[in-house]
């Protein structure tokens, strides 16, 4: 009876899908793409597995910038340096809107900070953002100090494994969440923490169907939403977490004391306050899943960066060591490093930006949409259009980078040694959507990355086989799972 209904809805949804995925009704000088087929639209082109390669290929067939069908959807996707820096700067706020129909935003409520769409009252509570991180410490000397106090957690953990090996793949998750949930509310989780554990599972699981062929399912076959499939679980677990964060701010209210702010909560209920309650885009309901987005963005990138840049370093053995002999150079003497340093640090500072474009963390950005009629490398864009930045052609690109396709750091240093960033590095995305936390995020791996290369030494384990580099794709990349062999270095 189940299967007879599943096929019922499958072949209405094809009846009513056939106009819409068909290029027929396209505008005119729309960007040109493969053929649609009716209910799936062009997702039958697509692997679910890594659609890269294969965004890659049509690229080469339909040019930089080419449309596909997401079930009847037309979606324009972005690729290469030229065309991203014309939508997502040169023509920014044309580009700047969010899509408001996907699970994504049906799982967060339309409440999402980072997917609420372009317009005023984005704008307020993004510039709040800024301000209040500022506030708190985002590029001054106490923020240093709260990651170098987190990284002391870290380096306890891995000198218990000195000599031997272990397994590094929750260990920098819990400590990118613990540096935010200190900006978040002051205070931070035990490693071996129960609800840290839980909130990070709660992370991974999301990441995964979210950019899963359920989640795919979900977008393209509207009149299964209610259904009880696998994609429900995402639902089920952003209420788990919006409970979660609901308990965090009653925690932080009982100590609270108004206009004295301590941390981001803090700073966001005083805001309540001060606007009031009418036309009032701040509101507790918005502080909750604020807390969510921040903790969700700001932990996968990090420590899924963190965990490639160890694995390049530990099967890259001679860029660890001349990463170190600059780190022992530079830190002579002094008792922990600091941001300033990286100035003085030319080539470590190169191997971790190297790490950031060959990891390309987010390589499909946050879906853009169109806020207005609008061009795009000579082909007309309708208002309302899909707009899916292909971040990894870009970070990828021959003929932006020396070695495209190979992890070197040559690829930031001039001739005479210096660091020098390219204009196509844009792991951060670029425009008014970059991200909100590029400032700690960059500040978080500097300190990690040669805190932990001055204090060890980072080994691929005997009998672990050829590492392989091949990530695993999601919302975030992350590299398959692998253990680590750690070494107490002799200074």
């Amino acid at each position: 009876m189940f299967s007879f209904f599943i096929s019922s809805c499958l072949f209405w949804n094809w009846i009513t899908s056939i106009k819409a995925s068909s290029r027929s009704t396209e505008p005119q000088n729309f960007p040109p793409g493969p053929q649609p087929v009716p209910i799936f639209g062009n997702l039958l082109h697509l692997s679910l597995e890594n659609p890269l390669k294969d965004l890659e290929k049509l690229s080469k067939c339909y040019g930089k910038v080419f449309s596909l069908y997401i079930g009847g959807r037309p979606a324009v996707i972005v690729n290469g340096f030229e065309a991203m820096k014309e939508a997502l700067v040169t023509k920014a706020v044309d580009f700047a809107g969010r899509p408001q129909d996907l699970m994504v935003n049906h799982a967060l409520q339309g409440k999402s900070f980072i997917l609420s769409d372009y317009g005023s009252e984005w704008r307020e509570q993004r510039r709040f953002a800024l301000m209040t991180l500022r506030n708190f410490g985002l590029g001054k000397q106490c923020m240093e100090e709260r990651i170098l106090e987190e990284i002391s957690h870290v380096t306890v953990s891995l000198e218990k494994s000195a000599g031997k090996t272990m397994d590094p793949q929750t260990m920098f998750h819990k400590s990118a969440f613990n540096i935010l949930f200190l900006v978040l509310t002051g205070s931070r989780y035990d490693y071996e923490d129960k609800i840290l554990e839980y909130f990070i599972s709660l992370f991974n699981e999301n990441a995964k169907i979210a950019n899963g062929p359920w989640a795919m399912l979900y977008d393209t076959l509207p009149i299964l939403k209610t259904l009880p499939l696998p994609f429900q679980k995402a639902f089920k677990n952003i209420e788990s977490g919006k409970q979660i964060a609901v308990d965090l701010v009653d925690e932080v209210k009982k100590s609270r004391h108004p206009w004295k702010p301590r941390n981001f909560i803090d700073s966001y209920l005083d805001e309540i306050e001060k606007r009031g309650n009418v036309g009032s885009t701040f509101n507790e309901d918005q502080l909750i899943f604020y807390i969510m987005d921040l903790q969700f963005a700001g932990t996968d990138t990090t420590s899924n960066t963190l965990l490639t840049a160890f694995l390049y370093l530990m099967t890259n053995p001679k860029i660890q060591e001349r990463c170190q002999q600059e780190i022992d150079m530079v830190l002579d003497g002094k008792e922990h490093t600091s941001f300033e340093d990286r100035h003085r640090m030319p080539y470590t500072q190169a191997v971790i930006h190297e790490v950031q474009r060959i990891a390309s963390i987010v390589p499909l950005s946050v879906f853009h949409r169109t806020t207005r009629d609008t061009e795009l490398m000579g082909y007309s864009i309708p208002k309302g259009t899909l707009i899916i930045p292909n971040l990894t052609s870009v970070l990828h690109e021959e003929g932006q980078w020396k070695f495209p396709h190979e992890f070197n750091p040559l690829n930031f240093l001039n001739q005479q040694g210096e660091f020098e960033k390219p204009e196509a590095f844009m792991p951060f995305s670029a425009g008014p959507r970059m991200c909100l936390g590029e400032g700690l995020a960059r500040m978080e791996l500097f300190l990690v990355i040669v805190t932990l290369l001055r204090r060890f030494r980072f080994v691929w384990p005997e009998g672990a086989g050829e590492p392989d580099y091949t990530p695993m794709f999601g919302i975030t990349m992350s590299p398959k799972p692998f253990k680590m062999g750690v070494r107490l270095r002799l200074n």
